[in-house]
């Protein structure tokens, strides 16, 4: 558990710090960093002193606070959707022809969307995928919200 909380505290420093120079950093940055560094270190001390409860909990607080610390475009640019694909991507990723109908698109569309969905226990990131396809094919405006449209 201490090489553990060590190495969390190394991955935090690195995390944290990114590729910029240490006096590139905000003060608010700076602060969430030695926050988690703090944590870590009694994470560590805690659990090379058998407290395996009270350990856990700061390392969690401490990875916690290096996910914080991100700067908000990486977390936007983590959850943003795909772009939208070219019409002949689509329609490779959709298995069918550049020139289909609404009708071959829609079935195709739904037999992948079966497989891929995240209420089904597929990925998030090829349901988007799909739905980017399919809007691309159909020329319409992707839904984040639902598979259906």
């Amino acid at each position: 558990m201490i090489f553990l909380a060590l190495g969390v505290l190394v991955l935090a420093v690195f995390v944290g710090l990114g590729r910029r120079p240490l006096l590139a950093l905000t003060h608010g940055r700076l602060i969430t960093i030695g926050l988690a560094i703090v944590a870590a270190g009694v994470a560590a001390y805690d659990a090379a002193r058998g407290g395996w409860i009270g350990g856990s909990i700061l390392l969690t607080v401490a990875v916690w606070l290096v996910a914080s610390s991100w700067p908000l475009a990486a977390r936007r640019a983590i959850r943003a959707a795909p772009e939208r694909p070219g019409r002949a991507e689509a329609a490779s990723m959709l298995g069918v022809a550049p020139s289909a109908g609404r009708d071959e698109i829609e079935a195709a569309y739904r037999r992948l969307m079966l497989r891929v969905h995240p209420d089904t226990g597929g990925a998030p990131g090829l349901a988007a995928q799909l739905n980017a396809a399919r809007a691309a094919l159909l020329n319409v405006k992707p839904n984040r919200t639902s598979a259906r449209q």
